[in-house]
C-alpha cells in the first residue's frame, strides 16, 4: 500500500472523529452555528471516502481502454467534492435564515465550545499534513482535501469566537449570524475547488516557473542537438505530461539522436519528478530559429 493510499485511509478516520466530535457539541448546545459546522464536517467526511477511491482508482496502470493511465480521476473527486461544498453552503445558510427568525440561547455553550475546539486542534493538524503530502505526492483530490479542512479550522475558529460572545452579549442572533458566514465561507471554499478541478480538466497550463524550468534543463542536456521548440506541458493528477520537438543535424543516426532524448528526459525526471515525456525528432532544415537553443 502507498504512502499516499494510508493517507487518504488516514483522512477518512479523523473526518470521522472530527465529525463526532462536533455533532456532539451541538446535542449539547442546540447551537445554530455549532450545527452549521458539525453539518460542513460531512463533507469532509465524503470528501475523504471519495478521495480514497481516487486515489485508489489513479494509482491503477494504464490499460487498453485508458492507455494515458486513470489520473484524472482525482479531478472528478474534487469536483464532487466541491459540489457538495455548495449544498452544504444552502442547507447551513437556511439553517442560519431559520435562527435569525426564531433566536434561542445555546444550553451549555462552553461545554460544546471545549468540544468544538478539540475537533478544531485535529483538523487543523490533519490539514497541514495532507497539504504537505498532496503537494509532495502532487495529488490533487489530497491537496483539495487539506485546502478545504484548513477552511473548516477557519470556520471552527469563527463558531468559538461567535458562540461564546453570546452568553457574553446576550444578543441570541449572534448565533445565526455566525452560521451565515460560515455558509458564505463554505460557497467560497467549494468555488475555489471547482475551480482547480475544472482548471486540470481543461489541461491548463502547469506553473509558468516550471515551463522555465523544462526550457532551462532541455538546453543543456540536448547536446548534439541543434535547438527544441513546442515545449508543451500539461498535469493529470499527480503526473505531468511534457511534449516538445528536437532538432538534429540531418545526418544523424536514429541511434544518436535517441540517446539525445534519453539523456534529456532523464535530467527532465530529476528536475520535476515523475513524468511522461515524448520527444518527436526533427531534421535540421525544420529549426525555426525560436526555440530553445541547445547550450553545447
Amino acid at each position: 500500500m502507498s504512502n499516499t493510499l494510508r493517507m487518504a485511509l488516514g483522512a477518512v478516520a479523523v473526518s470521522l472523529v472530527v465529525f463526532a466530535l462536533k455533532a456532539a457539541a451541538y446535542w449539547l448546545t442546540g447551537s445554530v452555528a455549532l450545527y452549521s459546522d458539525a453539518l460542513e464536517t460531512t463533507i469532509n467526511v465524503a470528501g475523504a471516502v471519495t478521495a480514497l477511491f481516487a486515489i485508489w482508482c489513479s494509482g491503477r496502470p494504464a490499460d487498453k481502454n485508458h492507455p494515458y493511465g486513470h489520473y484524472k480521476v482525482e479531478y472528478f473527486s474534487a469536483l464532487v467534492e466541491g459540489g457538495m461544498v455548495v449544498a452544504t453552503a444552502i442547507l447551513v445558510g437556511t439553517a442560519a435564515w431559520e435562527g435569525w427568525e426564531n433566536p434561542k440561547a445555546p444550553a451549555t455553550p462552553f461545554l460544546g465550545i471545549s468540544m468544538n475546539a478539540t475537533a478544531g486542534a485535529i483538523n487543523l493538524i490533519w490539514a497541514l499534513i495532507l497539504i504537505r503530502h498532496g503537494r509532495r505526492s502532487k495529488s490533487p483530490a489530497m491537496v483539495a482535501s487539506g485546502e478545504h479542512l484548513m477552511t473548516d479550522v477557519w470556520t471552527t475558529g469563527g463558531v468559538l469566537v461567535g458562540v461564546a460572545l453570546v452568553p457574553i452579549t446576550g444578543w441570541l442572533r449572534l448565533d445565526p449570524l455566525v452560521a451565515g458566514l460560515i455558509a458564505l465561507n463554505i460557497v467560497w471554499a467549494g468555488y475555489r475547488v471547482l475551480r482547480e478541478s475544472i482548471a486540470g480538466l481543461m489541461d491548463e497550463v502547469t506553473d509558468p516557473e516550471m515551463v522555465q524550468t523544462l526550457r532551462t534543463v532541455i538546453g543543456r542536456h540536448a547536446e548534439g542537438g541543434i535547438e527544441a521548440h513546442d515545449v508543451r506541458t500539461r498535469i493529470a493528477g499527480r503526473m505531468t505530461f511534457i511534449e516538445c520537438h528536437l532538432v538534429v543535424p540531418a545526418k544523424m543516426t536514429v541511434e544518436d539522436a535517441h540517446n539525445i532524448c534519453e539523456c534529456i528526459e532523464a535530467a527532465i525526471r530529476r528536475a520535476i519528478g515523475d513524468a511522461i515525456i515524448t520527444i518527436h525528432v526533427e531534421p535540421e532544415g525544420n529549426a525555426r530559429h525560436r526555440g530553445i537553443v541547445v547550450v553545447a
